[in-house]
């Protein structure tokens, strides 16, 4: 870890090495010279270095030194904000630290540890020494101490952290969060980079009679603070202390001192930042929100004072929304993070990951490359760059990233598991097993580790062990995915059964020709509608729209106030912008958690999202939306049908009317089938049948064209079917193909009686052994039904050997 020592004085040196004059001060020439020298990998143009350069200037106008440029002072302030790495820049210029020395040859970083060693003492005659042993921030220009009483209540609370330390260390009570293996989401504790956060994080037992006295004698320095002589000065106490415990991992008690100091300035921007730090540390992600939006406010209200404070919290307000689950809204500020300071690094990498989470792989790619190309050594910014190249096809290079990342962390658990997930998908079974291992040595109780290395372990063809690490998955938890596994893995020891094609043994299965597949009974689902409705039914498991009521979607037409834009060809609608739209699908799917509710927006992101925004400006009509998703919701069919209807009313377009145009409604149907049926419904969205047809369509015209077969969505029958079964059981019934339990429709092929499972139907699947000129299907919904067939076909065999 970088003390802020040793952080201050790699910068001097920085300073120093590229003041050629000595004026001190770094000129645009000195400037330009440290941005190129810093930067060996860049090739900068004369625009983009007088870009920089004028950002620089007008961000810290407040230490420009006149002619002679920017003070040392500045160019600290620009360290802070996050727009440069001091370690990696001092690096690259080769320059050395060696301790500094006072004129009795007493080395500071010595004299440091010495201090630190006494735990009670009366520190406070070592007025000259005191910003040595006190955190970098208090003597920062506008962050730091501005009254001598508040100096001493930092000293007497450094007395009373470091009593309370050793009593705790004492009785083995503090614990160390070992969080430096996963990754970095770019959280900056201050404004500095994150190589200034300790890699050990101090968890304090908060349960003791140690830290109640603790909080009794804190709270005796907060009275003391507010007693003080102006209100300034009152403030400055209530910062500084919040500030100290802040930096102790106290940020509960921190966060006391930070409100109290909101409360006495309401319109500084730092106490509101600073107690969205905390807040966000605490997990109160939507008060930390709320914190950053007044911080937010206060710093634009306040013109340039507060211009270079802007970027980061435009950043903790972006990885605050995060923590709500609130992708899209996020990359809007990391955008803005960016634009404001374009050497933000860690912003262009938030960005890049955001973009990631949203399934826009492409622009992904775009900003983590920029990260990277900024700072090389970014582990996180590689990882999350091999995971973009990999969900879009590029393996090759989403190998090397990812072990781009290793190499810069080798306890790397996200590349390390995401490495072992790509070779999964490559069939490099014995190298995933490998990467699961070394997650497992370095997060011991990471069942889906522990799980994904079985089923590596069987693709490798190590069935015993893979049995033994299935079992121990089982002991991590009790999840019934398990419990599937290991049944299929039984399944397939007694069978031997070899991958489709792999080895020189039989295929596992061959796939049939959609025409050899024939249906017995009217209720059998024709093999490619169900495959269609299967695919519409993960898309709903995703996002959770099941669990969604439809009267939702009216209720929010009839509160929600959104105002009416023009499209491009001027036709009024309610247009809006994907981070508000991302507001309104939270509301509707409330009882998702953060981490879920993601990646519901990621799969609506990707497959209506990016139909309904075709000119790709961020901007979708909010009552197609509405429309589009009103099928997938939970309620009756009807129902489900009567509120798509009255969305495509509540457009503009329509206002004033009972009736949709039948224009309108042929429009809205191809947008459906294009975005759920998308190997027919593209093709119908490019086709041009002359004019449009403005008649009016009433709700029963509408249902009959929506139920159409053949032109229609009459696909929901099939949907209606998979929601209300696909959860069922059959028994000991297992797919012949897969070999897996079959959950939801069985499919009984009639002479071999081999059954399928769904998904092997759709697919058309059947186990090689089994070759047939035609197969015939019934479809069984419950074992119930089966039952009731096996006695009509025994009850008809009994009455033909009665008759004869």
């Amino acid at each position: 870890m970088t003390t802020r020592g040793s952080r201050s004085e790699k910068v001097k040196r920085i300073f120093q090495q590229f003041d050629t004059n000595r004026d001190g001060g770094l000129s645009r020439d000195e400037m330009a010279a440290l941005v190129v020298a810093v930067n060996p990998r860049v090739k900068f143009s004369v625009e983009q270095i007088s870009a920089i350069l004028d950002e620089v200037f007008r961000t810290y106008g407040d230490f420009i030194d006149g002619e002679k440029g920017l003070t040392f002072d500045g160019l600290l302030r620009t360290y802070d904000d996050g727009a440069g790495d001091v370690d990696r820049d001092f690096d690259a210029l080769g320059l050395e630290l060696k301790p500094l020395e006072d004129k009795n040859g007493i080395s500071h970083a010595s004299e440091e540890a010495a201090s630190s060693s006494s735990v009670v003492a009366d520190e406070r005659v070592m007025e000259p020494h005191k910003k040595l042993r006190t955190a970098a921030w208090a003597a920062s220009p506008n962050h730091g101490i501005v009254f001598d009483d508040t100096w001493k209540l930092v000293d007497d609370l450094e007395v009373l952290i470091k009593r309370l330390k050793t009593k705790q260390m004492k009785d083995g009570k503090i614990k160390n969060d070992n969080s430096d293996v996963f990754s970095d989401p770019g959280w900056s504790r201050e404004l500095g980079p994150s190589s200034e956060i300790s890699d050990k994080r101090v968890i304090w037992d908060e349960s003791g009679p140690d830290y109640a006295a603790f909080v009794k004698e804190l709270g005796v320095l907060r009275s003391r603070a507010d007693r003080a002589r102006s209100r300034p000065e009152a403030f400055d106490g209530q910062m500084a202390i919040g500030r100290v415990l802040y930096e102790h991992y106290l940020f509960k008690e921190g966060l006391v001192s930070f409100k109290r100091a909101c409360e006495l300035t309401p319109f500084d921007v730092k106490p509101h930042f600073r107690a969205g730090n905390c807040l966000y540390v605490l997990g109160r992600h939507n008060e930390a929100k709320a914190e950053f939006l007044l911080a937010l406010e206060a710093a634009e209200a306040g013109g340039n004072q507060w211009a270079y404070l802007l970027p980061q919290i435009h950043v903790n307000l972006g990885i605050a929304l995060e923590g709500e689950g609130m992708v899209l809204s996020a990359c809007e500020h990391y955008r803005e993070a960016a634009i404001l300071c374009p050497t933000h690094f860690r912003a262009l990498k938030l960005l890049g990951s955001a973009l990631f989470g949203v399934g826009e792989y492409k622009a992904a790619v775009k900003a983590l490359e920029e990260a990277i190309f900024m700072k090389n050594d970014y582990a996180d910014a590689h990882c999350d760059l091999a995971s973009a190249l990999h969900a879009m096809g590029d393996d090759e290079n989403a190998i090397k990233e990812f072990q781009k990342a290793i190499d810069l962390k080798p306890g790397h658990v996200d590349a390390l598991y995401n490495l072992g997930g790509l070779y999964m998908d490559m069939g490099r079974y014995q190298r995933a097993s490998e990467m699961y291992t070394r997650v497992l040595s370095v997060w011991p109780n990471h069942w889906r580790a522990q799980l994904n290395k079985a089923v590596s372990l069987l693709g490798a063809g190590e069935t015993e062990e893979a049995k033994k690490a299935l079992k121990e998955a089982l002991k991590m938890t009790n999840r019934v995915e398990l419990h599937d596994a290991i049944s299929h893995l039984k399944q397939l020891q007694k069978r031997k059964l070899r991958g489709n094609g792999s080895g020189n043994g039989e295929a596992a299965f061959i796939t049939v020709e959609p025409s050899k597949f024939k249906v017995v009974g009217q209720k059998t689902t024709l093999r490619p509608e169900l495959a269609v409705a299967l695919d519409i039914r993960a898309f709903q498991r995703i996002t959770r729209l099941n669990r969604c009521d439809v009267e939702l979607i009216k209720k929010e037409m009839s509160e929600g106030d959104v105002p009416v834009s023009y499209s491009g060809i001027g036709i009024p609608e309610k247009s809006i912008r994907k981070a508000s739209l991302e507001v309104i699908i939270c509301k509707l799917l409330n009882f998702l958690k953060p981490e879920t509710f993601v990646g519901s927006v990621k799969a609506i992101n990707q497959k209506i999202l990016s139909v309904l925004d075709e000119s790709d400006f961020g901007r979708v009509d909010l009552g197609m939306f509405f429309a589009v998703l009103a099928p997938l919701c939970g309620g009756s069919s009807d129902r489900r049908k009567q509120i798509a209807y009255e969305s495509l009313l509540w457009r503009p377009v329509n206002e004033g009317s009972t009736q949709i145009k039948k224009s309108d409604a042929q429009r809205y149907i191809k947008l459906l089938r294009a975005i759920y049926i998308p190997s027919h419904g593209i093709s119908e969205m490019l086709e041009i049948h002359g004019e449009a047809d403005d008649s009016l369509v009433s709700v029963t015209e509408f249902v009959a064209m929506f139920d159409d077969q053949e032109w229609g969505f009459g696909i929901i029958s099939t949907l209606l079917k998979l929601e209300n079964g696909d959860r069922s059981r059959h028994g000991r019934h297992i797919c012949a193909t897969c070999r897996y339990p079959i959950i939801g429709s069985r499919f009984k092929e009639m002479k071999s009686h081999l059954s399928l499972c769904s998904q092997c139907y759709s697919e058309g699947k059947v186990p090689a052994s089994c070759k047939l000129d035609e197969y015939r299907f019934k479809e069984y919904a419950n074992e119930t039904e089966a039952v009731k067939d096996k006695c009509l076909w025994f009850g008809s065999k009994g009455s033909s050997a009665g008759g004869s």
